[in-house]
């Protein structure tokens, strides 16, 4: 998958590794099709600094939420 790439399916899968990887209980808080295609460089910014991290503090998990929350539409 070419993550270079603006697309919806991207923004699809890069939400869903998200999601999976900070383990979200409730996953509908965090829906691929409200986020702005307009900041879709944010969300790889965001996907790649988690993939590359193990392990989130509390006031890291909030401070990613914050992030995704103004991705939104």
């Amino acid at each position: 998958m070419n993550l270079n790439e603006e697309s919806r399916e991207n923004v699809v899968f890069m939400i869903e590794e998200i999601k999976k990887k900070l383990q979200v209980v409730n996953g509908s808080v965090l829906n691929p099709d409200s986020v702005d295609m307009s900041r879709y460089e944010d969300l790889r910014d965001i996907y790649d600094m988690i993939k590359k991290k193990n392990n989130f503090s509390v006031s890291e998990m909030d401070a990613i939420a914050v992030e995704l929350g103004r991705l939104r539409k």
